[in-house]
């Protein structure tokens, strides 16, 4: 039997705790022992909790909120929005360091990976944490959206002022899981390329999220772990 909750991080495990023997839970790991015997299924098993165990609770200064995990081979890592360093950039992860050079001036990230981003306390979070392979949404309504709410919640319940990133519609209705009196929230639209001419280029989140934390009495995100370079200077070409 597939056991979601020895794969947390003990710290997660204990804060999540109420969740594991809910009826919910128990279908939702059902589901995903078969879907696992009779399918490929993104990310690997060892990297369904990845964001958990880069970023622990006590930790967390932002809350950026995907939804799907990416769902063709060699991409899906259990961060969202994140690839391996290597892989071809999905198109909203492009637009995500198209918009970070004009917030900020600097050329993006070589690579796809934002493990960097994890270990500064950004919990890079999915609404549903697994895929069928090569079938989007495929997993969603599994249970996997109550358990995620639920992790909102958590970070939502602890006095830490906190930024939340909800990026497009889907994001933006767990709005009403977050208490605005404690933590801050920044919504656009979302970087897929559907969408991100209509409200996420020009959003300049990055220096956004930074000057809430700074506010909060955080430091700031390092969003390119490199010096800063002269737009004039850069090389990347989107």
């Amino acid at each position: 039997m597939l056991r979601l909750k020895t794969m947390l991080p003990a710290e997660w495990q204990e804060i999540l705790n109420a969740e594991f023997e809910q009826d919910y839970f128990r279908q939702l790991e059902a589901f995903l022992e078969l879907e696992m015997a009779e399918h490929t299924v993104f990310p690997s098993r060892e990297d369904i909790f990845a964001a958990f165990h880069l970023t622990p609770p006590d930790k967390v200064r932002v809350l950026l909120l995907g939804q799907d995990p990416y769902h063709d081979h060699g991409q899906a890592q259990g961060l969202c929005f994140s690839v391996p360093d290597g892989v071809k950039l999905p198109p909203s992860l492009r637009n995500m360091y198209k918009e970070m050079a004009s917030d900020l001036n600097i050329a993006p990230p070589a690579g796809g990976s934002l493990k960097f981003w994890a270990a500064q306390g950004v919990l890079l979070l999915n609404t549903c944490l697994t895929v069928r392979a090569h079938e989007a949404a495929s997993h969603s309504k599994k249970g996997w959206e109550q358990f995620t709410d639920a992790v909102i919640a958590a970070v939502n319940a602890r006095s830490v002022p906190t930024v939340f990133v909800l990026w497009g519609n889907h994001a933006a209705g767990k709005e009403k899981l977050i208490d605005q009196s404690r933590h801050h929230i920044h919504k656009s639209a979302h970087p897929s390329p559907l969408s991100a001419s209509r409200g996420f280029l020009g959003s300049r989140p990055y220096s956004r999220i930074n000057e809430l934390l700074r506010q909060s009495g955080h430091p700031a995100i390092e969003w390119v772990p490199a010096a800063v370079v002269p737009e004039a200077q850069m090389e990347f070409k989107f």
